[in-house]
């Protein structure tokens, strides 16, 4: 069962921006984390289950490393990969890569198109999406600076808006990580050496805010208010939720229950 848990305040208010909010649950002991941006600032607060304890940190996103550069954050993501956790920025200029606790800065990539946002790790790589349209796919060692684009997928036409990787058990076939653009196209992926289309989910007409992969069935919020489920691996449609009667911004899925 669910249950309300204590709220948490952070030290500043959060951008209204799709998916302002990630949280990165630590193993054993470790305090969960949860961060949200706000102009050039990304608010970061870990919290006891139990007990009054926070830990408060305001991190101020460096362009290139710099400290004289700065420019506003259209999101923050931790991306959980086999070797090592880290905390990706997105913002106007590129995209940055931090370890998880955002002490020090492991990769730096420019981009020389506006407005672009970070998505979720899938295995050794790490895919990053952008408002042209591509999906950047980057190899991620097991420590160290050494990251490097590996691949770039150019089947979205619009801004690309989310992105998510399989959270429980992908059937043959389906794909394991799917994209979302502003048009309301989706993609469904399979992720190895190499990434492979599976099925492109047509736009109907709204933009397509948030989405998620659970068991090879795609959930994916709208502009409208619906939330639509599809089958990953052949893009049919299988069911259509209404209870919204405006702008879906995020969702999300329990991937142990589904």
């Amino acid at each position: 069962m669910y249950r309300k848990e204590k709220s948490i305040q952070l030290k500043s208010s959060s951008a209204a921006l799709y998916n302002n909010l990630s949280v990165l649950r630590g193993p054993g002991r470790q305090l969960p984390c949860f961060s949200a941006v706000h102009g050039p600032s990304v608010n970061v607060v870990s919290a006891a289950a139990e007990g009054p304890g926070c830990s408060h940190r305001q991190l101020q996103a460096k362009e290139g490393g710099t400290a004289l550069s700065t420019s506003l954050l259209t999101q923050a993501a931790w991306c959980v990969l086999p070797s090592r956790v880290l905390l990706v920025l997105a913002s106007q200029k590129g995209i940055q890569m931090y370890e998880s606790d955002g002490s020090i800065m492991v990769y730096w990539h420019a981009l020389d198109v506006a407005e672009h946002s970070p998505g979720k790790a899938q295995g050794g790589s790490a895919a990053r999406r952008t408002s042209s349209g591509l999906v950047l796919v980057f190899d991620i060692p097991p420590k160290g600076t050494n990251v490097t684009v590996s691949e770039v997928l150019e089947q979205h036409r619009d801004a690309v808006t989310d992105i998510a990787a399989e959270l429980g058990q992908a059937p043959d076939g389906a794909g394991d990580l799917v994209t979302a653009d502003d048009a309301g196209t989706l993609c469904v992926w399979s992720t190895g050496e190499e990434f492979t289309l599976r099925t492109k989910i047509p736009a109907f007409g709204w933009a397509c805010s948030s989405v998620t992969l659970w068991n090879g069935v795609v959930a994916a919020g709208y502009g409208n208010g619906q939330i639509r489920l599809y089958e990953a691996a052949t893009g049919l449609p299988r069911a259509e939720v209404n209870a919204h009667a405006r702008w879906i911004y995020a969702l999300d899925v329990a991937p142990q229950t589904g």
